[in-house]
């Protein structure tokens, strides 16, 4: 009903202002009945949170023994034999670390860090940090860590790492954060990485994956999730929302298809999400409405359409919001624009026709942006040709009825005006944003 409701009226603001010449009463849409919510969706399957500790906090640990004197070290023969293995493979090396790894200490290795091994009681190897190393040569990254038993962090971004990743990351006892990103990974979602149950962070951006990702990825308990600039294509899986991921980014892949109505579902966890720069289309989910501790919304550039649904207006934390490079049309919900922490909206090159008194607020604080849309009366925007063109066509959406639902009560702060910022106030700094750099190789 609503977006029928939104053609009609633009087309007939078309006939009054450009059509005749001559600004003439037009009549307002008539307003959607209001439909009770439903029920807040929840995951098909549960996490445990706090997170257990990886080892039991009872045990008394020996302290941290010095590098250049840590006593007996775990796994010694294996690790020092499959390091002299890399380092062979190793035929680029602007920094330098290979020439360090000599002797029997792995604890004074470059890149490689030393701490108490919990079950052991003794010093091992708890990370590898090659992040920005610039490694060339044949370096399979499976083979040299199955080989670090106690590994607990492995970082290797802008390297050229390969390989396949084989079962057994599962039995790296104490294995919570991987960073592959920026190296040259081909194929399928390895899904392998998600054998290791401990990992709280991974990053696989910027290689070379492609197809599908399997729905495994959604029900995989991490904090972190950054799979963007890869090649992975065809539909996000429906289960989105059982994600328990804090910041997940999807960025600059081929994904298309509509956004799963399930994202709702993350409202306990989802702070960041950037799916722009893929070719998703179709019309918003209502259920985004119920996300109520996410910071940052990005769907930009992709194919997206339709109104923005009014349940916007029960997202109270949210300071970044990015529609730009859309198809989006019909009134910016006034509900929006009244969010306490909107700092930086951008709807600009869209096809929306109206702003309220609180939009046009924002847009004068300079914290809305809705150049080349067609809002009449407002500069920047498309021509009166473009948008008629826009609007000639019929544009509907699938659940039209639920663009009018708000399924919280409105949070009280922004129902209040705010017509000064505090001069202390800065941007926000999302986490997410960093993992669209793409490092120096």
């Amino acid at each position: 009903m609503v977006p029928k409701l939104l053609f009609s009226t633009f087309t007939l603001l078309i006939t009054c202002f450009f059509g005749f010449g001559i600004a003439q009463p037009c009549p307002r849409p008539r307003p959607c009945p209001s439909i009770s919510p439903p029920p807040r969706p929840t995951r098909t399957v549960s996490y445990v949170r706090p997170r257990p500790p990886l080892y039991d906090p009872s045990l008394r640990l020996l302290p941290s023994q010095p590098n250049n004197n840590p006593g007996p070290l775990a796994n010694r023969a294996r690790i020092l034999a499959i390091t002299q293995e890399l380092k062979r493979n190793i035929t680029f090396d602007p920094q330098n670390y290979t020439p360090t790894w000599v002797g029997n200490n792995y604890c004074l290795f470059k890149g490689f860090i030393c701490d108490t091994v919990p079950d052991l009681n003794i010093t091992g190897l708890a990370g590898i940090d090659f992040n920005g190393a610039r490694f060339g040569g044949n370096l399979n990254f499976y083979r040299f860590i199955q080989n670090l038993p106690d590994i607990a962090i492995f970082h290797a971004n802008s390297n050229n790492f390969s390989g396949v990743i084989n079962q057994g990351l599962g039995g790296l006892r104490y294995f919570y954060e991987i960073d592959l990103s920026n190296n040259k990974f081909i194929g399928g979602f390895p899904s392998n990485v998600l054998s290791a149950k401990n990992l709280t962070f991974v990053d696989l951006r910027f290689n070379n994956y492609l197809g599908t990702i399997p729905r495994s990825l959604f029900n995989f308990d991490t904090d972190v999730l950054f799979i963007n600039n890869n090649v992975f294509g065809q539909g996000i899986p429906r289960n989105l929302g059982n994600t328990p991921a804090l910041y997940l980014t999807l960025a600059n892949n081929n994904f298309n298809g509509t956004i799963p109505r399930s994202i709702g579902a993350a409202w306990e966890t989802m702070t960041e999400v950037l799916l722009l720069g893929n070719k998703l289309s179709g019309c918003l989910p209502f259920e985004i409405g119920y996300l109520n501790r996410t910071t940052v919304f990005d769907v930009g550039s992709n194919r997206l359409t339709g109104p923005i649904p009014e349940s916007f207006g029960c997202m109270a934390k949210l300071q970044l919001l990015n529609m730009a490079h859309n198809r989006f049309y019909g009134a910016v919900p006034e509900v929006l624009c009244r969010l306490p922490n909107a700092f930086n909206f951008t709807l600009s090159n869209n096809y929306f026709t109206q702003v309220g008194p609180q939009c046009r607020r924002l847009i004068k604080l300079r914290r809305l942006n809705v150049n080349r849309n067609c809002i009449m009366g407002l500069p920047f925007q498309r021509s009166a040709t473009d948008c008629a063109n826009f609007f000639s066509k019929p544009r509907s959406c699938a659940r039209e009825s639920t663009f009018s639902i708000i399924p919280c009560r409105l949070p009280a702060a922004s129902l209040r005006t705010r017509t000064v910022f505090q001069e202390d106030e800065v941007a926000p700094s999302p986490k997410t944003y960093n993992a669209l750099e793409k490092p120096p190789h």
